[in-house]
C-alpha cells in the first residue's frame, strides 16, 4: 500500500471527531501522565493528529518525531500494547534508546488498528515522572478508548468515501444505500460494548469531575445509537418496503410525549420546554413512533433553536384528530430548503456538525405519512420556526393496512 504524501487529510479526520479531546483527557486521569496524543504511524513518518500537552513537549497536531528514535515503530510492526511505568528500573526499557532520547521514565502506546486489518497509529500517553497504575486495568481501558477511535476513523472515512461518491449523481442511489445498511447493522455491537465500558468505568471512579467525563462518553455513544437507529429506519424504509408502523390501541399517548420532553430536558440541561399536552384517550397509532416523532422534532428543535427562548409543546384533540406542534425562536429555515426539508439527507446550509445524518426529520414525516397523517412547517424571523403534525386518532382498521402502511 502506497504511503501518503502529506497527513493533512488524517489529522482533519482526527480533528472531526467529537471525542478525542476527552480521550486523551481520560487517558492522562487513568494513567497520571501529562502528555496524550494521537499519532499516524507508517512505514516511515510518525505524526501526532491530536495531543493534549501539559509537559510542553512540544508537538501540535502535524508535528512529527523520527519515526526510528520512537517505539511506535516496533509497536506498528509486532501490533501490541507497550507499558512501562518507570523505565530506568524497567529489565528492557532501561537500555532502549527512546526513553534514553526523549528522557522518559513512564509510557503508554496502544495500536489503533481498522476493522479491516490496517494500523493507522497508536494512542500514547508520556511522562518524564514515574508513574503508578494498575498497568492491565489502563491497558483494557487504553484498548476501548483506541477501538473507539478506530470505529470513529471507519465511520468518517465511509463518509467521506460516501460525499465523494454523491458527486457522481448515477451511482448517489446505490452507494448511499449500501452504506447506510452497513452502517446501522455493523456499528451496533461495538457500540453496546463502548456504553456498558462507560458505564463500568464511571463506577469505578469517585471524583465528580472525572464521573462527567465517563458520563459525557455514554451520552456520546447513546448519541450514536440515535443516529444508527434512524439509518436503520431509512434502509428498512428504502430496501425494505418502508418504515414499520405497527398500530394498536392506546389510552396513555399523553404519558408517552410527557417522558419523550422529560429525556430531552435530561440529556439538554439548558433547555428550556413548554408543553401542554391534552389527547383524548383511546388513541389508534404506534406509541413507540409517536414518541420518535416528538423526539426528532424536539432533536432539531434543540440543534437550530436559541436558548434564550423556550421550545414549545402543543398536542390536543381537534374533533377527531390528534394536532402535535412543536415551536421554536432561532435559525430561521429559507426558502429555498422548504421545499425539500423533508427529504432524506437534507440539512441546513450552514452544515452544523451537530445536525446528524439529516434523516430525523425525513423519518418523523415517514411516521406521520404512516398514520395517515400530514406534516407542515412555517418559518419566519418574526414567528420563529414551526412544525405541525396532523393526524386522526382512531383510523378504521381493516386486515389489509399493514401492507398500505409499509407502502
Amino acid at each position: 500500500m502506497s504511503e501518503p504524501s502529506d497527513f493533512s487529510r488524517d489529522i482533519s479526520v482526527i480533528a472531526n471527531i467529537d471525542a478525542v479531546p476527552l480521550i486523551l483527557t481520560m487517558v492522562k486521569h487513568v494513567t497520571g501522565m501529562r502528555f496524550a496524543a494521537v499519532a499516524r504511524v507508517t512505514e516511515t513518518k510518525w505524526v501526532a493528529c491530536a495531543v493534549d500537552d501539559s509537559i510542553d513537549f512540544g508537538l501540535v497536531p502535524g508535528g512529527e518525531l523520527v519515526l526510528e528514535t520512537t517505539i511506535c515503530h516496533e509497536i506498528r510492526q509486532h501490533r501490541q500494547p507497550v507499558i512501562f511505568t518507570h523505565a530506568s528500573q524497567h529489565p528492557v526499557y532501561s537500555t532502549h534508546h527512546t526513553p534514553h532520547t526523549y528522557h522518559l521514565e513512564s509510557y503508554v502506546s496502544i495500536p489503533i488498528t481498522r476493522t479491516n486489518g490496517d494500523f493507522f497509529g497508536t494512542l500514547c500517553a508520556i511522562d518524564q515522572s514515574p508513574a503508578q497504575f494498575d498497568e492491565d486495568a489502563v491497558c483494557k481501558t487504553l484498548t476501548l478508548f483506541a477501538q473507539l477511535i478506530a470505529l470513529q476513523l471507519d465511520v468518517q472515512e465511509e463518509l467521506l468515501n460516501k460525499d465523494n461518491a454523491l458527486l457522481d449523481a448515477a451511482e448517489a442511489g446505490g452507494l448511499r444505500e449500501q452504506f447506510i445498511a452497513v452502517l446501522g447493522h455493523d456499528l451496533r455491537s461495538p457500540l453496546s460494548a463502548i456504553r456498558m465500558s462507560a458505564d463500568l468505568l464511571e463506577a469505578k471512579l469517585t471524583g465528580v469531575r472525572e464521573r462527567g467525563l465517563t458520563s459525557a462518553i455514554r451520552q456520546s455513544s447513546q448519541r450514536m445509537g440515535a443516529l444508527i437507529e434512524d439509518v436503520l429506519d431509512f434502509s428498512r424504509g428504502k430496501l425494505g418496503g418502508g418504515i414499520p408502523i405497527k398500530l394498536a390501541l392506546h389510552d396513555d399517548l399523553d404519558a408517552v410525549f410527557a417522558a419523550v420532553i422529560s429525556e430531552v430536558i435530561a440529556g439538554n440541561p439548558g433547555v428550556r420546554i413548554r408543553h401542554t399536552i391534552s389527547i383524548s384517550p383511546g388513541i389508534f397509532c404506534d406509541a413507540g413512533r409517536m414518541g420518535q416523532l416528538l423526539s426528532n422534532l424536539l432533536g432539531n428543535a434543540v440543534t437550530h433553536g436559541s436558548a434564550l427562548h423556550p421550545i414549545e409543546v402543543t398536542a390536543t384533540m381537534q374533533e377527531n384528530f390528534i394536532v402535535l406542534s412543536v415551536a421554536n425562536q432561532g435559525t430561521c429555515i429559507p426558502e429555498t430548503l422548504l421545499p425539500r426539508l423533508f427529504e432524506p439527507f437534507t440539512r441546513s446550509a450552514d452544515g452544523g456538525r451537530g445536525e446528524g445524518l439529516g434523516l430525523g426529520l425525513y423519518i418523523a414525516s415517514q411516521i406521520v405519512k404512516g398514520h395517515k397523517g400530514t406534516l407542515t412547517v412555517s418559518s419566519t424571523p418574526e414567528a420563529g420556526t414551526c412544525f405541525v403534525a396532523t393526524f386522526p386518532g382512531a383510523l378504521e382498521w381493516r386486515p389489509d393496512d399493514s401492507q398500505a402502511l409499509d407502502d
